[in-house]
């Protein structure tokens, strides 16, 4: 059995090495060489989330369903959508007397991990497992417990038995695959330190861990990851022979890197700010295109609601009324990024113009201080009766250019109010992978969140999904909301079929949003991408989904 393994074994390689040289001459575009402001702390694709990691696997695998540039959900790894119309999805009864749904879907037949395992239900179900366990550090935990069971009806085709009928139903199921032949042993040794020890950061460069156009052949931390093309993928071959994505943190560096050769493009997800890409194509308008892509990305600042001054509302609000939010649009961005008065965006089709808004008013905010206790000045600062000083703490990525001069914006106007904010920023990684997601931050942090059409904002504002050290750190409610009203309406949202009902149900969740203000609300992102005349193909999308979820698309124009 041993020899005849070694055999079989012997015979894929060689199959692979036959295939990845053909793959190789399919293409012929050379090298495509892309600057990101990030690097991912881990490459699992389903614990964390962060754009940099979301950004390279588009890549290298395929989410069952997705978004696409016109913000229709469609099929990759799929074969056919299901919806209540074509009969792959069917409302059902549940044991306690509620209605679910089941939803089947059908892999892509020829699917194949790069190490030559098929891509099968096997995968579909342990990724299921991982997901709804209690520790296993999973951001969208909710996701995967609604899932009742899962029916295999073979290796290619699961049906998936939901305990509610949403309007987004044909998500459901739509796992990120897990490879569980390589992962699946590793977690049911130790779940809890199943992030810790997964293949993907320990042996990164297996190619079992990945299916779609790319592969990773090479990472160093912190520096860069390279892909080339997968023996086993199934679909359009991918015109470059290889992808460097290199990382480099400081967006001025990154504007040098492109001008020097050093890379061949700007990537819009995670590259120059618009500030950045208007004083650029100024420039250099002639040697690269620049296209702007609005879209559903949120700039905003997650307050830390365990913060004792941060729990009264009217501090809360009286941060917001301190800040000249459309002075910053118009001067800094050229009016390109609209402020932000909800964590809905205007391009959605739930926007609500009914919200509470929150204009710059110095003296508004001035008077809300005065009534929370910070009503004493001594030596330009406000203090409390107890004599504290009213002090708080802003964090973000460091070396983004853009951001950092926001910082220091929104520093000097609340220094005008005599709050002492202090600012103190980390690399993208340890801000992410540790300060936020472990709600390390003691006070704000500003980032953004990309979304995807009519989103519901379950993860981020649901009480049940704070991350804690019980659950591993699962969720991304980072500010600790707790509410029982926004509870109500997340879940009313996600049941309610009729549209004019649930947008009826959105209007009210953004109107308490922007009442409770958990967060700051700063500006809707649009995202610039810097790229060589020569690159055909790149379609940005405007939400969470990457362009290079469409890689193999990409191609060089004329001889390289």
């Amino acid at each position: 059995m041993g020899r005849l393994r070694a055999i079989l074994m012997s015979a894929v390689l060689a199959w692979s090495g036959l295939a990845a040289s053909q793959a190789w001459a399919a293409g012929g575009a050379g090298e495509l060489k892309i600057g990101i402001t990030q690097f991912p702390s881990t490459l699992n694709p389903v614990i964390e989330s962060m754009l940099a990691k979301t950004y390279v696997l588009a890549m290298t695998r395929r989410p069952v369903v997705t978004y696409d540039q016109d913000w229709q959900l469609i099929c990759l790894l799929c074969v056919e959508l299901p919806t209540i119309e074509n009969g792959l999805a069917v409302p059902e009864e549940l044991p306690d007397g509620g209605r679910g749904i089941a939803i089947t879907y059908r892999l892509q037949p020829e699917a194949t991990w790069g190490d030559g395992t098929p891509v099968t239900t096997k995968d579909v179900v342990f990724s299921w497992q991982v997901g709804r366990h209690p520790q296993s550090g999973v951001a969208a935990v909710e996701f995967f417990r609604r899932v009742l069971s899962i029916d295999v009806l073979d290796d290619k085709t699961y049906r998936v038995h939901v305990d509610r009928i949403t309007f987004d139903y044909n998500e459901y199921g739509g796992f990120t695959l897990l490879p569980a032949h390589l992962e699946q042993a590793i977690f049911e040794a130790d779940p809890v330190e199943y992030r810790h020890r997964t293949t993907y950061d320990r042996d990164s460069t297996n190619p079992g861990l990945y299916f779609g156009p790319y592969r990773v052949s090479e990472v160093v931390s912190g520096s860069h990851i390279v892909l080339v093309p997968n023996a086993t993928w199934y679909g359009q071959p991918p015109a470059f022979d290889r992808i460097t994505v290199k990382v480099i943190e400081n967006t001025a560096a990154l504007e040098a890197n492109l001008l020097s050769g050093a890379i061949d493009m700007i990537a819009g997800e995670l590259g120059l700010t618009i500030d950045q890409a208007l004083a650029f194509e100024k420039r250099h308008g002639d040697r690269f295109q620049v296209i702007y892509k609005p879209g559903l990305i949120y700039e905003h600042i997650d307050l830390n609601l365990d913060n004792p001054v941060l729990q009264d509302i009217r501090v809360r609000q009286a941060l917001v009324y301190a800040l000249d939010r459309q002075a910053i649009s118009d001067q800094l961005f050229e009016g390109r990024q609209p402020v932000a008065d909800s964590s809905v965006s205007p391009l959605d089709w739930v926007a609500s113009d009914d919200v509470p808004v929150y204009p710059h008013d110095p003296a508004r905010a001035a008077a809300l201080l005065d009534a929370a206790g910070w009503s004493e000045l001594r030596q330009g600062f406000r203090h409390n009766e107890a004599g504290e000083r009213l002090t708080l703490e802003i964090m973000t990525t460091a070396g983004n250019r853009s951001r950092e001069l926001v910082e220091q914006v929104l520093q000097s106007q609340w220094r005008q109010l005599g709050i002492d904010v202090r600012i103190r920023n980390q690399p993208a990684r340890v801000f992410f992978g540790e300060t936020t997601s472990r709600r390390k931050f003691p006070a704000m942090a500003m980032f953004a969140w990309i979304s995807s059409p009519e989103n519901v904002p379950r993860t981020t504002l649901h009480s049940g999904e704070i991350p804690t050290q019980a659950n591993n750190w699962a969720g991304q409610n980072y500010t600790g909301f707790r509410n029982d009203q926004m509870d109500g309406l997340i879940d009313a949202i996600e049941v309610e079929l009729d549209r004019d009902k649930r947008k009826d149900l959105w209007a009210r969740l953004q109107a308490l949003y922007a009442e409770e203000l958990p967060v700051i609300p700063l500006y809707w992102r649009a995202n610039a991408y810097v790229l060589p005349k020569w690159l055909q193909g790149v379609r940005p999308t405007g939400h969470q989904g990457t362009s290079t979820l469409w890689i193999e698309q990409w191609r060089r124009l004329g001889p390289s």
